[in-house]
Formats: C-alpha cells, structure tokens, sequence
C-alpha cells in the first residue's frame, strides 16, 4: 500500500473513481466533470484543489480530494475533505484510514484550526467509519447550495 499526493498522470483514474463515487451516491446524473477541470483546478498555477492517491502494486486504488476554507471564529484556515473513496474491492484494508488520516496531518501541519467534510445521511458504512475515527457530527448545521443557474440568476 502505498499512498502520495496525486500527479497529473493520476488524472484519468481519479476521475475513474469519481464515477465510482458518483455511481455508489447515485449521482451520475450531476457529473460535469472533465480531466481539463481537473488538472486546472488541481494542478496549475492558484490551483483550489489538492489531491491524494492510493495505490496498491502501483494501481489507483483510492483518492482523497481537499480544499482549504477559513474560519474566522478560530482566525485560522481549515481543511474541507471533498471526497474520500476507495474502489469496493480494497474497501476495509485501511486504505480510507490512511488516505483520511494523510489529509488529519495536513491539516495538523500546517496549522488548520479544523477539518470537516460531510457524508449522506444514508452511507452508514461512510457514518461508521467516520464515528469510529472520533467524528462530531454536527446535526444543527444545514448545507446551503446554490448551483452555476442559481449564480447566473442571483447575479442578474
């Protein structure tokens, strides 16, 4: 097992796993993403993006992708895990552990005052695993979204 931040060359399967992903949410249907999109966003210059990949015998095998955040009652930046997904086969080998906790010592590092991510309400493996590594779930807080349309609109 082997785990290190992704590179150009792991485009194409990271966005293999981004379909896995999307596939186990049920949510192919909002896929617009492109290896353009993501190079740009995760590899040039004032890129939003970091990504990791997990490999076994030098086989994409999982990712994690983060981006930072601010808050301004700690004053310091945070780290706002996107996705973490391990292809099905490699599930309970301590992939998702490792690639979790690689992006807990980023943020550790460089000083982030938190981490947060969000999981569905229905992904009770993806709430256990997240409970078990020490978790707070924070019920009170409701995801707010507004999607390219809704910008345009609210912008006219």
């Amino acid at each position: 097992m082997a785990t290190k931040h992704a590179e150009k060359g792991d485009i194409p399967a990271i966005m293999e796993m981004i379909r896995g992903i999307a596939e186990y949410e049920n949510l192919t249907h909002q896929l617009e993403v492109t290896e353009e999109r993501l190079e740009k966003h995760l590899f040039e210059k004032n890129s939003v993006a970091r990504a990791l990949i997990a490999t076994q015998d030098e086989t994409p095998v999982g990712y994690a992708i983060f981006f930072y955040n601010f808050s301004t009652f700690i004053g310091k930046p945070g780290i706002y895990l996107e996705d973490l997904y391990v292809k099905p086969d490699y599930r309970g080998k301590g992939y998702g552990k490792t690639l979790f906790q690689m992006v807990a010592r980023i943020a550790y590092e460089e000083d982030c005052g938190r981490m947060e991510w969000m999981a569905l309400d229905w992904n009770e493996p993806a709430l256990d695993f997240y409970k078990q590594h020490g978790a707070n779930l924070m019920d009170e807080w409701r995801l707010l979204r507004y999607n390219r349309e809704d910008l345009e609109r609210i912008c006219s």
